[in-house]
């Protein structure tokens, strides 16, 4: 099976550039209620994947727990990234090896042959494949148990 078939395309996902701010990519993340989201670079490419954590590890790591908004204005969202907690796959990869990854992930980024991020999978796609739903054209209705 293609995982094209199941990719939200990059035009239908959000995802913060990694020269965001700080401020900028908490704010981002707050208005669509993400609690991770994937980052790429100005030209496309895929970065890493950054989720709330990154953001409190970060604030945490700080001298006395406190972040002023001038370092918040200061500080990137390149800066705070863990770049291998959530690798991509390309459009290539089974459907067996995007179930491996949907165990650690909510969501699995895909790139193109180059490290262009074209979109994402998510579990519920996966998930949905898996147990016989994903090949049905309608979904199946319920029988009236007696």
């Amino acid at each position: 099976m293609n995982i094209a078939y199941f990719l939200l395309p990059k035009s239908s996902v959000a995802y913060l550039y990694d020269d965001y701010t700080f401020r900028q990519g908490l704010e981002k993340m707050r208005h669509h209620g993400y609690t991770a989201i994937p980052v790429i670079t100005r030209d496309g490419k895929y970065v890493g994947t950054i989720s709330e954590g990154d953001f409190l590890w970060r604030l945490l790591s700080q001298d006395g727990g406190s972040f002023s908004m001038k370092e918040m204005e200061q500080l990137r969202i390149r800066d705070i990234i863990r770049r291998d907690q959530y690798p991509s796959v390309r459009i290539t990869v089974s459907m067996d090896a995007l179930l491996q990854s949907a165990m650690n992930q909510n969501f699995i980024p895909v790139v193109d042959d180059l490290g262009n991020f074209t979109g994402i999978v998510t579990r519920k796609d996966i998930i949905r494949y898996f147990a016989g739903q994903g090949n049905a054209a309608a979904p199946q209705p319920l029988r009236k148990i007696v």
